[in-house]
């Protein structure tokens, strides 16, 4: 049986435990859900190798397996929190034109249950395979504030990180990264009466603007660096001059290189109106995700392979990050977006692709497989 017609006679047995899994709602924080989709996982994973458990305060289960292999060390690298608040969608499976649709089913309980039909897989063939050591987190959807240093100590100890983020909606592998951040603005003013004495206020509103128009200033379109003054909060009533605003703003680069500028230039802010006082606070929660020469080369490994499977595979740099930008700053050659093929990451229409399915887990398999002998080495 040839690896596509193993993978689509498991097709009905992965898309019901795929139901369960999406099921069990796990926004990040919600410890419980958290919990029992941990619970879930551990109870089909434990057979495959060394399962541990970490407790990350606040935020639930860390998972771990350890499989043993050639001496070729790869980490696999997943992630069990979703974006959706628990209730949010009315329905948790729904169907329609070869799609299903769920909360979090793309973005990535689909690619979590990749890595355990890649397990079973190597089980049932006996195939040879690299070192194998998987990590799932539960804290992904907000920087990994509590994992971040687990996933960097543990892609330091293996030689490559391939990780289960979906593809693009048309399959597209991911190589490149940006790095972001997230930084608040607090700007103090003075109140006043807005329509007996205006002149005694500052209008921290006003100076928000004025400051709006300088984060802007420190785009650069052809870098690919983006600052999104994207939340504004300003003022009490109408009648009064506000004297404090707030503006959370989302900050991506590609290089580290214009990261540091634009926290430079973030931190170089300085107020426009008289008296008003700026206060500048946050990070960058995720370094970027460069493109280097293994993770070209086993991306063209993918390639040959996919090519036997029927699948024309390219690769691409994506504005969004992952958890592949703290396995690459780790210095690990990171290759992600291997998950399945769908579309409506974070958005209502999230949903996968179901036909794609039984190739995307075999294109996953065989290279896993095939990396037993690292890219660049002789047969």
């Amino acid at each position: 049986m040839n690896t596509i017609d193993h993978f689509r006679r498991r097709l009905p047995d992965y898309l019901t435990e795929l139901r369960t899994l999406v099921a069990i709602e796990t926004p990040t924080g919600h410890t419980a859900g958290s919990e029992e989709a941990a619970e879930w996982l551990s109870e089909r994973l434990s057979s495959f190798g060394e399962l541990s458990h970490g407790q990350l305060t606040g935020y639930g289960p860390l998972l771990r397996l350890r499989r043993p292999g050639t001496d070729h060390r790869v980490m696999l690298l997943g992630h069990l929190d979703t974006v959706w608040a628990v209730g949010s969608w009315p329905e948790l499976w729904r169907k329609t034109d070869g799609h299903i649709f769920g909360p979090g089913i793309y973005d990535m309980k689909g690619g979590l249950l990749f890595i355990l039909e890649l397990l079973r897989w190597l089980e049932s063939t006996g195939a040879d395979h690299p070192t194998l050591d998987i990590l799932i987190n539960p804290d992904e959807e907000i920087g990994s504030p509590a994992s971040a240093e687990v996933i960097r100590e543990a892609a330091g100890k293996n030689d490559l990180a391939l990780v289960l983020e979906p593809s693009t909606p048309d399959g597209i592998i991911k190589l490149g990264r940006k790095g972001s951040g997230e930084f608040t603005l607090n700007i103090r003013g003075r109140s006043a009466h807005q329509g007996v004495e205006p002149e005694l206020g500052i209008n921290a509103a006003v100076e928000a603007a004025h400051q709006v128009m300088r984060l802007l200033d420190l785009q650069d379109s052809e870098a690919g660096t983006t600052i999104g003054p994207n939340v504004l909060k300003a003022g009490t009533a109408s009648n009064v001059v506000p004297d404090h605003a707030e503006l959370r703003i989302d900050v991506r680069a590609w290089t580290a290189d214009e990261q540091h500028r634009i926290e430079t230039g973030l931190r170089g802010l300085r107020p426009i109106l008289e008296g008003s006082r700026l206060e500048l606070s946050g990070r960058w929660n995720r370094p970027p995700m460069e493109v280097t020469p293994t993770s070209l080369a086993v991306f063209e490994r993918a390639r040959a392979i996919g090519a036997d499977l029927g699948l024309e595979l390219k690769w691409v740099r994506w504005g969004g990050s992952s958890d592949g930008n703290i396995t690459a700053d780790a210095g690990t050659p990171t290759v992600d977006g291997l998950g399945p093929v769908g579309e409506g990451s974070h958005q209502r229409i999230e949903s996968i692709d179901v036909d794609a399915l039984p190739a995307r887990m075999a294109l996953f398999a065989e290279l896993v497989a095939s990396l037993a002998e690292p890219v660049g080495s002789s047969s």
